[in-house]
């Protein structure tokens, strides 16, 4: 369960609408959307960075009156609510109406950062903002998709050039109560609690929504106080430079993410891979049918055949690579569960040509029946990166 109805009590009836509008993101690419809150208030508009919910909480109530009786500005709410209700529409995009039912499956798309907005500051670069893209693309097609990332309370960094001429990242807190987000609940109203059970003590992770349009963003949040310090401050900030640390962010966006996605109960029939990072998603979802009562050998023929990878980076040094003694100590105890082999569990992430260790987008592409690079350019690069998977094809 989710919701924003504790949001802006002080918002009129009349214009209630809003609420649901601001933690939309469909405003954030689409002029109209933007313009209706620029219209409710000009300088908090300015003052908030473009952030509705942040304006909004900080209007008082006799503005949010008045502008309730504002013939001007009501006319351009009713007009702009209209649009964004026929938006919202299930059953209205491209693809219910030439490829499927959208009930019919669900794609679940995995991504270490998202560039939405910078009112989230969970992305570092193009990664992030393709990934946020995506999102806004399936929602306009009426793709089934939902996202799986981290809230990163402490966000990447804000580049700022200093006074003699150096550069200086400062860290960009995330202000949750004034963001276009909301935690997800269970029945109870209690914040909804999954456990990762790889790592030992069980990682304990929150979740929280990000709408986008008619897509929906589930972000993993390990800062619950039912985890041990160590393991708190996993998702507080995005590409941590310490490797275990990474190795366990990992850990907990590829299967916490499925987990995540149990839980809710989404069934996902394809699997996105965004990059190496949420590789480990793959192992989940053979659990999960190891655990139905496939054997390896066809569970992951049927994961594999339903998983698309996609890959960014064209230098070898900007790819995960993690020791074997690393992935021994926290896969040790899971594999058996996957009906997966050590040896078998290595060679998978094994790049014949590059650094000794556990490589992620060599784990990926060969997990992965469809595999994508970013441009024609890239793609011949990559075909030559990593041929070496691929001995006795051409390149």
């Amino acid at each position: 369960m989710y919701g924003i109805a504790d949001k802006f009590p002080h918002l009129p009836e009349r214009i209630s609408g809003l609420k649901e509008l601001a933690y939309n993101l469909w405003w954030s690419w689409h002029p109209e959307g933007r313009a209706l809150f620029k219209l409710l208030s000009r300088q908090g508009w300015h003052l908030s960075n473009h952030n509705p919910v942040m304006m909004i909480n900080r209007m008082d109530r006799k503005s949010l009156e008045a502008a309730s009786q504002d013939s001007h500005f009501l006319r351009h709410y009713d007009s702009v609510m209209a649009r964004f209700e026929s938006y919202m529409d299930v059953s209205r995009g491209w693809f219910p109406a030439n490829v499927a039912d959208p009930k019919s499956g669900t794609i679940a798309y995995f991504s270490a950062e998202y560039g939405l907005h910078h009112a989230l500051p969970f992305y570092a670069g193009g990664l992030g903002f393709l990934a946020g893209d995506f999102l806004k693309e399936s929602s306009d097609l009426g793709i089934p998709l939902v996202g799986v990332g981290f809230m990163y309370p402490q966000g990447y960094l804000r580049q700022m050039i200093s006074l003699d001429g150096w550069q200086v990242g400062a860290c960009e807190i995330l202000d949750r109560e004034n963001a276009p987000i909301h935690r997800v609940v269970d029945g109870e109203k209690n914040p909804l609690s999954v456990k990762v059970p790889v790592i030992d003590p069980p990682i304990h992770l929150e979740v929280w929504r990000v709408q986008v349009g008619k897509t929906a963003l589930y972000l993993i949040d390990t800062s619950s106080e039912a985890n041990d310090p160590w393991n708190r401050c996993i998702s507080d900030r995005l590409y941590t430079g310490d490797l275990e640390q990474r190795l366990r962010q990992e850990i907990v966006l590829g299967i916490g993410g499925i987990r995540i996605l149990q839980a809710l109960g989404v069934r996902c029939t394809v699997l996105h891979l965004n990059e190496g990072h949420p590789a480990f998603a793959v192992l989940e979802r053979i659990r999960e049918k190891v655990e139905g009562g496939m054997n390896y050998r066809d569970a992951s023929e049927e994961v594999r055949k339903t998983t698309v990878f996609t890959t960014h980076t064209p230098v070898p040094a900007g790819h995960d690579v993690f020791s074997f003694q690393l992935m021994d100590r926290y896969f040790g105890p899971y594999l058996p569960a996957a009906d997966l082999s050590r040896d078998e569990f290595f060679r998978l992430g094994t790049n014949p040509s590059g650094a000794d260790g556990f490589n992620m987008t060599a784990f990926a592409m060969r997990c992965a029946a469809y595999r994508n690079a970013v441009s024609k350019k890239h793609r011949e690069v990559a075909r030559k990166m990593w041929h070496p998977l691929w001995p006795d094809l051409a390149e």
